[in-house]
């Protein structure tokens, strides 16, 4: 299977630099990453026929990659690279999923052997794969609605990593669902009979939220009358869901980070630390890699954090569900409040197709529970939506026009924001491409991006390379 994609990972320049060398003689395509954050970021940016793994190594060691390549890229094989050659040490990474393992020191010839066989194996279990896994009812019955190719991707990504312990991160504007998501995962994993913690990192202060998440003890501070169970160990055995989790503060991150890498917490004013058993999953509607740049938000904590991402589309972008989901909404509202509502007239939905939902899925939710109680008709008609047909793209200059309620205000932000931003970053892409003879790897690298997502900044500025006639 020569062409094939690899993924080295391992701590020490000498191993990855020679592992490349032999496989790249073999016309196989091998990338490297020096830790295992590196690595998840890689693997979630791009698709690998293997990955070759040391198997201790600092921070995130080889065992939480192959967690990490379990839900991202499932029908990998992981052959690790162990100092330890014993009987003992196979039969355990083999028990945990590894296809196989290579000890210390390794020949070209051994290591060669071991790759073809963990292809073969990779190209044997997709000839009987079907292509795609749809949502299962249990997902179904918690009502995450959503037929769309954005939604398949989240539902299928739900599935993957629920049954895991892998923390999880889902990000996406607000509004489009990241806490039916985190109850999803909660409820189709081995801890659904455990408790589901959920809280809003932007609700509390620092001293509050610190104090709600990890408790304290009597007399720790003033105001601290009696002792306090905190949620993390409320949610013992289940999972906590940390809504907004770009909010925290930097001593709480350090602390997080902690609960994160050794499973324990000191509650405030205690030197006691008690050993916890959840799942977290953590939500943002914030870029967090943005916050690193400008110092409110710990790199180490993103990592850790970012094990398993799942985003969330607007509403904006789920082709096909608008319907769904206006659908389900009425016949919720209706049934909630008694009346018998059949459907939208014509003109009120050409009305929703035609709105942005800057509010995304919550908003679309209130707007029809709003006309369900205004309505006087069978048939929800345009005057009881009370919103205005907004135009998706081009909005008239503010000066021309004021917007009438907060979510046009929003709306029209936004879209002044995006349009002020593309002229920099069209420029931003144009000059690197130049800067690298239209070489799209040589220009992300150069920039410091990801290919992927400078190829997907070129898309959304419509910049073309082959139209060019130049190779990207």
């Amino acid at each position: 299977m020569t062409g094939a994609r690899i993924l080295i990972v391992d701590d020490e320049k000498a191993i990855r630099d020679g592992l490349h060398k032999i496989l790249e003689a073999e016309g196989y395509q091998a990338e490297l990453s020096h830790n295992g954050y590196s690595a998840v970021e890689k693997l979630q940016d791009t698709e690998f026929e293997l990955v070759i793994t040391d198997l201790k190594m600092p921070g995130m060691d080889g065992m939480e990659v192959l967690n990490a390549i379990s839900i991202l890229q499932p029908n990998v094989p992981v052959i690790f690279i162990t100092g330890y050659s014993t009987v003992e040490k196979a039969v355990e990474v083999m028990k945990i999923g590894a296809f196989d393992y290579l000890p210390k020191p390794f020949t070209p010839r051994h290591l060669l052997e071991k790759v073809g066989k963990a292809l073969e194996h990779r190209a044997f279990l997709l000839e009987g794969q079907s292509p795609i896994r749809h949502l299962s009812e249990q997902i179904e019955g918690i009502n995450i609605i959503g037929q769309s190719a954005a939604m398949k991707k989240v539902f299928m990504r739900i599935d993957q990593v629920a049954p895991t312990d892998s923390t999880v991160l889902i990000t996406g504007e607000s509004g489009t669902g990241k806490e039916l998501v985190a109850r999803a995962i909660h409820q189709l994993s081995p801890r659904r009979s455990k408790p589901f913690i959920a809280i809003d990192c932007t609700t509390l202060v620092e001293n509050l939220l610190e104090s709600e998440l990890f408790g304290h003890v009597k007399g720790s501070f003033t105001g601290a009358i009696q002792t306090k169970t905190g949620l993390f160990k409320v949610a013992d055995g289940g999972t906590l869901f940390l809504d907004e989790v770009s909010n925290i503060t930097p001593p709480i991150q350090a602390k997080l980070l902690r609960v994160l890498q050794e499973r324990v917490i000191t509650p405030i004013g205690s030197t006691e630390t008690i050993p916890i058993d959840i799942r977290l999953i953590a939500a943002t509607n914030r870029d967090l890699k943005e916050l690193v740049e400008d110092g409110a938000f710990r790199e180490d904590l993103v990592y850790r954090l970012n094990i398993v991402p799942i985003h969330l589309p607007p509403l904006c972008e789920r082709n096909g569900d608008l319907n769904l989901l206006v659908t389900h909404f009425l016949k919720k509202h209706a049934e909630e409040i008694g009346k018998d509502i059949q459907g939208m007239a014509p003109g009120a939905m050409a009305v929703l197709k035609n709105y942005p939902f800057p509010g995304n899925v919550r908003e679309l939710e209130n707007i029809i529970e709003r006309a369900v109680v205004l309505a006087k008709n069978r048939l929800i008609l345009v005057e009881d939506l009370e919103i205005k047909a907004l135009p998706r793209t081009e909005p008239e200059p503010p000066a021309d026009r004021i917007p009438e309620s907060a979510d046009e205000l929003k709306w029209m932000k936004k879209k002044l924001r995006e349009d002020a931003v593309k002229p920099l970053e069209q420029a931003f892409l144009l000059a690197a491409l130049e800067r690298n003879d239209w070489n799209v790897t040589r220009a992300a690298q150069e920039v410091g991006m990801l290919r992927p997502n400078f190829q997907s900044l070129l898309k959304k500025q419509g910049i073309s390379v082959k139209e060019r006639g130049l190779k990207g």
